[in-house]
């Protein structure tokens, strides 16, 4: 068994599947009056966060404490990393105290990958330098599950800053898997090398991109690399990248439009697009919640099977 997630691209197709089945049951209790179960109670969560965070952060707090679990969170400009303590160390410590389940988020690839077999707890992985972010592909797909009634065969394109997303990795390796075709698109400064390796179509227009697409997922351009020029100006890159109405339109009628936010309005998207009936953001935030009680829940009872 396996007592980590640390990403999409060594789980299963079935062991993907089993999440996105127990999420969708977690999503029941979110839609109660009294968000309450006892799924987790006498575990204790630590989330030790590296990088900051809203979304994924609070999510993961909010998860643990629905299913009454004890939950801390530690950031890195408040402990002892601030005083030279190794990464090693801080998670051992954590671990020594006690705890089940360490979420980590980390700007280094492979940090969580590193800190899994050291310590007893279950490691998740909340995102990893540019390597993965298995949870927030895992609500993505919950949600275009929800909406369309399954992913096999659907057409889904994305687009932005591929180069420097953990978010596309994790949605490449678990839409495919369950049978979605991907495209990507962007600013070929965006793009790796070698992207079709990974099964995926890569076109250098967005249009092109998303063509009768059933979803359109845009992807956050990282306004902290942008002073490395890999394109000119962010208003240059909402005029050839950007989606507004107009590009939307060459994706199918009933397109999703999805982000997994913080959205820079009139970058990636326009504010009608974001805001408009096509939308899904916000049913992703929600679906958050319930995509992590469901991976707690499920490492809590042994983990995933090899």
């Amino acid at each position: 068994m396996k007592k980590d997630l640390l990403g999409l691209k060594d789980l299963s197709a079935e062991n993907i599947q089993n999440i996105l089945d127990t999420a969708a049951t977690m999503k029941m209790i979110l839609q109660q009056p009294t968000k309450k179960t006892p799924h987790l109670q006498g575990k204790c969560v630590v989330n030790l966060f590296y990088e900051n965070s809203t979304r994924t952060r609070l999510s993961f707090e909010l998860a643990a404490k629905y299913m009454s679990a004890t939950a801390a969170n530690i950031t890195a400009s408040g402990s002892s990393v601030q005083k030279g303590e190794t990464l090693i160390d801080t998670a051992n410590t954590i671990n020594a105290m006690g705890t089940d389940i360490l979420v980590m988020r980390h700007s280094m690839s492979g940090a969580p990958h590193l800190i899994a077999p050291l310590v007893s707890a279950s490691v998740i992985n909340a995102g990893d330098g540019m390597d993965e972010h298995p949870t927030q592909a895992l609500l993505d797909m919950l949600t275009i599950i929800e909406k369309k009634g399954g992913i096999k065969g659907l057409k889904v394109a994305i687009i932005g800053d591929i180069y420097h997303s953990r978010v596309v990795r994790s949605n490449i390796y678990g839409l495919t898997k369950l049978g979605a075709e991907v495209s990507v698109g962007g600013p070929s400064t965006l793009i790796p090398q070698g992207m079709e390796q990974m099964g995926v179509k890569v076109f250098k227009s967005v249009h092109e991109a998303i063509v009768d697409a059933d979803v359109v997922m845009g992807l956050r351009i990282q306004l902290e690399r942008q002073k490395s020029g890999l394109f000119p100006s962010l208003r240059e890159y909402y005029r050839f990248f950007g989606v507004d109405e107009k590009r939307l339109k060459f994706a199918k009628p009933d397109a999703l439009v999805m982000h997994p936010g913080p959205v820079n309005r009139g970058v990636e998207f326009s504010s009608n697009v974001i805001d408009g009936d096509q939308s899904v953001i916000n049913e992703q935030v929600t679906n958050g919640v319930a995509v992590r009680m469901a991976v707690m829940y499920i490492l809590s009872r042994g983990g995933f099977e090899e």
